[in-house]
């Protein structure tokens, strides 16, 4: 007699290497494929993989910020989690002492100048960073070198999809 209330799943559903990868949870080494939304505290989405190609990082190699991994570890397939990061632990804080201004005649004669924009500016020891235009007067121009995200705590939402 045929039990009429019993669901057969196919032995690829069941099989003991089915059920160990679903069990497993992140480990420090690991690769991961997760997807992300990170957000400002005031819900403003400033980056995501939702549409995109899903972020794969391997734990450990300082991939993304250390809370960030230190929030993966343990995670299983299928997971999502918010990590709410506070702003001297995702992009700083916001430092005045890295605004200042410089005289134009020290910036090339070639670039029209904007408040808002980016510009790369080389620094003695041959790195570059990017600083943005707040201020353009007759003689001086004002640039801010902080991060666009420093002084903002940060709410990532992750979903882990593998673990490589």
């Amino acid at each position: 007699m045929k039990d009429k209330g019993a669901n057969i799943l196919p032995a690829s559903l069941t099989s003991k290497n089915h059920l160990e990868e679903k069990m497993k949870v992140v480990q420090q080494g690991d690769t991961v494929k997760l997807h992300y939304k990170a957000k400002t505290k005031d819900e403003i989405i400033f980056d995501s993989t939702e549409e995109k190609t899903p972020l794969k990082i391997t734990l450990g190699k300082q991939e993304t910020l250390p809370l960030i991994e230190e929030a993966i570890i343990g995670m299983q397939i299928g997971e999502s989690k918010s990590i709410n990061i506070e702003a001297d632990n995702a992009f700083g804080p916001y430092l005045k002492e890295l605004i200042t201004s410089l005289e134009k005649k020290e910036l090339p004669s070639d670039v029209k100048l904007t408040e808002g924009q980016k510009l790369k500016i080389e620094q003695p020891d041959g790195s570059n960073i990017i600083v943005t235009i707040t201020h353009i007067s007759n003689d001086t121009v004002t640039i801010d070198a902080n991060h666009p995200l420093a002084g903002k705590d940060i709410t990532f939402d992750i979903e882990l999809l593998e673990i490589f």
